[in-house]
């Protein structure tokens, strides 16, 4: 048993491999992100080679030269495998495992086992499953290799079937099934949004790049418990906490999955039903890593996610995180933001801002009521304690006098229609 589980614990070891097609391209950060990646899957990056070309090689994603380079590397540093910053054609990925005698892998792949790893709830190994399945739907003959070889390792994990030894039709019909319980698993995610919608009860979403720090803010602001860890997507599942803000109103907070450049369309599609809790939220929270050196190019990220995902028009906060960092003394604005705070969600520091911030976004969707309640209409003020935000209570003789600001939901206890 001892044996077995060394052998579990052993990391890979893996070379990684980009095509800078323009003298502009981030691909040196983007191997670097790569190399995140890869340690977040258990893997030891033991060089990292970019190749200049005017476009990927059609066959082999790199030259004859530089996969000659690579080999010898794989050989001299007895490199379990490749990782490709790209997603490879199955093509791609037949011709360079044969030209490179090892295992090769693609930027989608990798993600895709690390959301192996992580998903924790029904819904996620379902997506998860999904994504992959649909990944390697095209790519049986491609990787006709890879699917047979015994052993474990990056690219062979996954919530449902392990060997992935399968046709095409019986990966159609998996695919199938899991649409259907997928489609069971939104239904009740959709029921939860009606039930919320006729609340009160504001939503405030947490979206951010991956390691940007949401989990370690929804821990700090509710207790959640989520799994906080300095590595990308150390958490995949959503999680929703009741969170009371500091004129005492109560709204839910909903943590979602991390972001990143080049996240595979496959994962898009998969998530869109956890990614669209933004799309119903009454407020978003941008959790940016304000000690990145890419931190802007994240926030584009981001918000093109966003974009895609058709969530437009809502107020945005964002919130330049990791004020305990020397790094994140560098001027950064977000010009796409209502209002912007910075805090360090570790520390707490600058956490009461953001509060008042929320509360003053909340409020822009409130109306504001001025009213005497009778003693005998007392219970009335209930929603409004509970809801609202109360300015002024006064007990007079002919009543509780009351300005405070409401939801549109309660505009009733005003009178107005």
């Amino acid at each position: 048993m001892t044996e077995l589980y060394k052998m579990e614990q052993e990391k890979e070891r893996v070379i990684l491999v980009g095509v800078q097609e323009d003298a502009g391209d981030d691909t040196e950060k983007s191997l670097e992100e790569l190399r995140e990646l890869a340690k977040t899957a258990q893997a030891e990056t033991l060089a990292i080679f970019i190749q200049n070309r005017e476009s990927a090689h059609p066959g082999t994603y790199i030259g004859k030269g530089k996969i000659e380079e690579v080999a010898q590397a794989v050989n001299e540093l007895s490199a379990d495998g490749v990782i490709c910053d790209d997603e490879l054609s199955p093509a791609q990925m037949k011709n360079l495992e044969a030209a490179l005698g090892c295992k090769v892998i693609d930027r989608t792949m990798l993600i895709l086992d690390i959301f192996a790893r992580h998903a924790v709830t029904r819904e996620g190994k379902i997506q998860v499953e999904l994504a992959q399945l649909k990944y390697r739907q095209t790519r049986l003959i491609g990787m006709g290799n890879v699917l047979s070889r015994l052993g474990g390792g990056i690219g062979t994990r996954g919530p449902g079937e392990k060997k992935l030894e399968v046709d095409r039709r019986l990966i159609k019909d998996r695919i199938a099934q899991l649409n259907r319980e997928l489609a069971d698993v939104k239904k009740n995610r959709e029921v939860a949004r009606a039930l919320r919608a006729k609340s009160p009860i504001p939503v405030a979403a947490i979206v951010g790049y991956t390691n940007a720090g949401k989990s370690t803010l929804l821990n700090y602001l509710t207790g959640a418990g989520v799994r906080s860890e300095d590595m990308l997507f150390a958490t995949l599942d959503p999680t929703t906490r009741n969170l009371k803000l500091l004129n005492g109103e109560e709204i839910l907070l909903t943590d979602t999955v991390g972001f990143i450049r080049k996240l595979p369309h496959h994962l898009v599609d998969a998530f869109r039903s956890t990614l669209e809790e933004a799309k119903y939220a009454d407020l978003i929270l941008h959790v940016v890593d304000a000690a990145s050196e890419e931190a802007e190019t994240q926030m584009y990220v981001v918000y093109e996610t966003l974009r895609q995902l058709g969530i437009r028009d809502k107020t945005v906060i964002t919130v330049f995180n990791k004020q305990d960092l020397p790094e994140s003394n560098r001027v950064i604005k977000d010009l796409k933001a209502d209002q912007t705070v910075r805090i360090s969600a570790k520390t707490g520091e600058g956490v009461t801002a953001l509060l008042y911030q929320i509360e003053e976004a909340l409020r822009e969707n409130k109306i504001f009521i001025e009213k005497v309640f009778r003693y005998a209409e007392a219970n009335q003020l209930a929603p409004i304690r509970k809801y609202g935000q109360i300015i002024k209570e006064e007990y007079r003789e002919d009543g509780i006098f009351v300005s405070a600001y409401v939801p549109k939901e309660l505009s009733y206890i005003s009178g107005i229609k």
